[in-house]
This record gives C-alpha cells, sequence and structure tokens, in this order.
C-alpha cells in the first residue's frame, strides 16, 4: 500500500471513529445536553466575576474585559474541538500504565492516533459552543477575524494535546504518572484562563517554555487585536514542534511499552 493509500485509510478510519463517537454519544441524549450545558453555565459564571473585576479596574497591564473574554474564547474553543475529536489526549499515562495500548497494538493503524479518536468527551461540547458564542458576541467576525480566530483555536488545540501527551508518555518510563498529568493537566488549563502579561520574570518565560500556556493566553492581544507576526510565527513553530516531539516521544514509550512494560505494571 502506496503511502498516498495509507493516509487516506487513516482519514476514513479517525473519520468512522468521530461517527461513532457522536453516535455513541447521541444514545443518551439528555445527558449530553446536560453536561454540555453544564459546562457553558460554569464558563458564563467565571465570565460574569471576570466582569465584575473589570468593572472595578477597567484596565490591568494593558488588558481590558474585551481581550479576556476573547481569551476564553480561544481557550475553552481549543480544548473544546480537541477533547471532542481526540479526547483521550489527557488520559494517556492511565492507558499505558493499565495495559490498555494492548487494543492499539492489534490495529493495524497508527497507534498514538488511535488511542487519542477512540473517545470523545462529552463536556467539551459545552466548551467549544461557549468558545464560538463569546467569540460571536464580542469577537472581529470579519473574514480576517474568522480567520485568525481559527488559527487560534487551531494552535490552542493543538498545544493541549501535544502537552498533555508529552506528559503522558512519561508513564512508559515512571509506571503509574496518572496523577502528576492529571495536576499538570489541571494547571495547564487554568494558566491558559489568565492574561500572560501579570506574570513577569522567571513565571513569564516558564509560561512561554517549559508550559506553553503563554501561547494560548497571549493570542488575544498578539493574534486577534494588535497581529503581530512575530508571535504568531512562534505560536505556530511551538505547536508544531510540539506535536511532533509528542509523537515522536511516543514511539520511544512504545518500544518499552512492547518489551513487556505493561506486564510489569499490571503487577
Amino acid at each position: 500500500m502506496s503511502m498516498g493509500d495509507k493516509g487516506l485509510a487513516n482519514i476514513r478510519f479517525v473519520w468512522t471513529c468521530w461517527k461513532l463517537n457522536l453516535a455513541s454519544a447521541m444514545e443518551y441524549r439528555l445527558s449530553f445536553l446536560l453536561l454540555a450545558g453544564m459546562m457553558f453555565v460554569n464558563n458564563t459564571i467565571w465570565l460574569f466575576f471576570w466582569g465584575l473585576f473589570f468593572n472595578r479596574f477597567p484596565i490591568v497591564q494593558g488588558w481590558e474585559l474585551h481581550d479576556v473574554m476573547m481569551l476564553w474564547a480561544v481557550s475553552t474553543g481549543g480544548f473544546g474541538w480537541a477533547a471532542m475529536l481526540f479526547g483521550n489526549f489527557s488520559r494517556i499515562a492511565g492507558i499505558v500504565a493499565t495495559g490498555q495500548l494492548d487494543v492499539q497494538l492489534s490495529q493495524p493503524r497508527p497507534v498514538l492516533l488511535s488511542v487519542l479518536v477512540s473517545r470523545c468527551s462529552v463536556t467539551a461540547a459545552g466548551d467549544l459552543l461557549f468558545g464560538v458564542a463569546v467569540y460571536l458576541m464580542v469577537g472581529d467576525t470579519s473574514l480576517r477575524g474568522l480567520l485568525l480566530f481559527g488559527l487560534a483555536l487551531l494552535i490552542s488545540g493543538a498545544l493541549f494535546i501535544a502537552v498533555m501527551v508529552l506528559a503522558g508518555c512519561s508513564a512508559f518510563w515512571i509506571g503509574h504518572a496518572e496523577g502528576m498529568t492529571q495536576q499538570l493537566f489541571q494547571s495547564f488549563i487554568a494558566l491558559t484562563t489568565y492574561p500572560s502579561d501579570i506574570f513577569r520574570g522567571v513565571v513569564r518565560l516558564a509560561l512561554f517554555s517549559l508550559v506553553p500556556a503563554g501561547f494560548i493566553s497571549y493570542m488575544p492581544i498578539g493574534l486577534l487585536r494588535d497581529f503581530d507576526p512575530l508571535f504568531a510565527a512562534g505560536a505556530v513553530g511551538m505547536a508544531c514542534g510540539l506535536t511532533a516531539a509528542a509523537a515522536l516521544l511516543f514511539r520511544q514509550g512504545l518500544r518499552r511499552y512492547a518489551s513487556g512494560n505493561a506486564i510489569a505494571m499490571r503487577s
């Protein structure tokens, strides 16, 4: 089979998984709507408190309420599509540690891709809808604004996936790492919902390097409000670089798993 045929086969496989995940979610439609709706309301409450804050302090380090609303649109929207389409990205550590990769290893598909698309997060639909709704309310709805917002969502989601896959791969070497990766997951989400300019010094440096949440939290300024080509290039480069690194590290870890690591971790 040629590379082109393999690519088409993988696309069909991913599309089929997405359809099955959606059908499974729709099987319990009321539960789906309630969970997604609760997440939408939860995000709305957070923005309500931000509104109270900016009513008292209209400008904070150059950020206004409009910018924070767009920050939440980018963060929740990016997380939403990533968790809906590649719902296992935050569960890699647990899947590895409990030997659940055996199922994917028996299939003639890329293992990491198969793992990621085998689950859909129902609540993430509320995040995605919330992000889009906020953008339609306060964002630039011109063609240029729409394209930039789409790019912001793509970068945001890719960073969420790549960072958590990289963290999850630690389970190949240290065994049960679910607690550590979940702490990182929650911290990463939290950092993407605060204006990056409130951080200074070493913390700010870390936000644009070790824990690249800053590339998400600065997008309302550097990409959507005042387009900065250097920041845009850096954000795209970071997303692509981390995605490639995540795929490579997972492949390296898979060699350890295949050598009997799963049996050791199950005992």
